[in-house]
């Protein structure tokens, strides 16, 4: 069952997942992330999933912390709009590959991104985010298409 509404222990654990956040090595993989991974394709989506990719560290650090992140939401353990109203940033990364979830999940497991995906799709504050995200990331992807 959801949480109806955010209490004490979920600004705890909002307070925690933002001290995990700030963690060197995740830090460090957050921002490889934001500067390197803008996958154009499927193949570009899928190409980071492979344990040879120069990024894949980084990506399973990432990806797997924000779906942690954002289960204990889908499970009911903190508030969901408080927690992606504190946290969108796994959005941000989610409206990358959403496009090619399906290629991804094929490529690997059918489970990835459960978590993040409801988060973007069934809370009202991720589908208010995700309508912002998807544009600025098809703006960007355009850009640096231009600039290549």
């Amino acid at each position: 069952m959801l949480k109806e509404s955010p209490d004490h222990h979920d600004a705890d654990l909002i307070l925690k997942i933002y001290d995990l956040r700030m963690e060197a090595v995740l830090r460090e993989s957050r921002a490889k992330l934001r500067a390197e991974f803008w996958p154009g394709n499927a193949e570009e989506a899928i190409a980071i999933t492979r344990g040879d990719h120069p990024l894949n560290t980084a990506y399973r650090q990432v990806s797997t912390y924000w779906e942690m992140v954002y289960g204990m939401a889908h499970h009911g353990v903190i508030h969901p709009d408080f927690l992606i109203d504190n946290n969108a940033e796994g959005l941000t990364n989610f409206a990358r590959i959403e496009p090619y979830l399906a290629e991804i999940r094929a490529a690997t497991s059918p489970r990835s991104f459960q978590h993040t995906e409801w988060a973007a799709v069934h809370t009202e504050m991720g589908q208010r985010l995700m309508s912002i995200f998807r544009p600025r990331v098809a703006h960007e992807l355009a850009a640096r298409k231009a600039r290549r």
